[in-house]
């Protein structure tokens, strides 16, 4: 994979629960980190007086496989949009920047799914291990698949 200075990230799914039931939990970046992580992100809490309510709210969390620490804050959030943006605060292994955006979007013609969709931008380091972005990049590539997976499994 060749890695870029500038990396830009599309992804999408549909998720088995309404709009309503998604947002309520990938409104809370805690539950997301938790929901697409996994074991892969240790210590996640909030950091500086951060909480669910407010915005912006910083939280911070391990990567495991490089004990890199990632430090984020919602940077805003709109509720009758269903859509939370957020960004990185410090530079963390090899991404020196980092912007994403998750979106729920209601489907007309079925009420009792959601259209997930998460786009974000990072900017890597000129320094950057590439084996570690690589490693970042590739757990990013399936994570809105795990939001999709999480619903999926709520409902078997």
């Amino acid at each position: 994979m060749e890695i870029k200075r500038k990396h830009t990230m599309y992804h999408s799914t549909i998720v088995d629960a309404d709009p309503d039931t998604v947002w309520a939990e990938v409104r809370d970046p805690m539950k997301v980190v938790k929901i697409v992580s996994g074991a892969a992100a240790k210590n996640v809490h909030w950091a500086e007086g951060g909480a669910p309510e407010r915005v912006p709210s910083r939280y911070d969390f391990t990567l495991a496989f490089c004990d890199g620490l990632v430090q984020q804050e919602v940077a805003g959030r709109n509720e009758m949009e269903r859509s939370s943006t957020y960004r990185a605060v410090a530079p963390a292994t090899g991404v020196s920047g980092y912007v994403a955006t998750i979106r729920v979007r209601p489907i007309t013609n079925e009420r009792d799914r959601s259209y997930f969709e998460w786009s974000r931008e990072l900017t890597i380091a000129d320094d950057a291990d590439p084996e570690v972005v690589e490693r970042i990049i590739g757990m990013m590539e399936n994570q809105a698949d795990s939001v999709r997976d999480h619903f999926a499994l709520r409902r078997t």
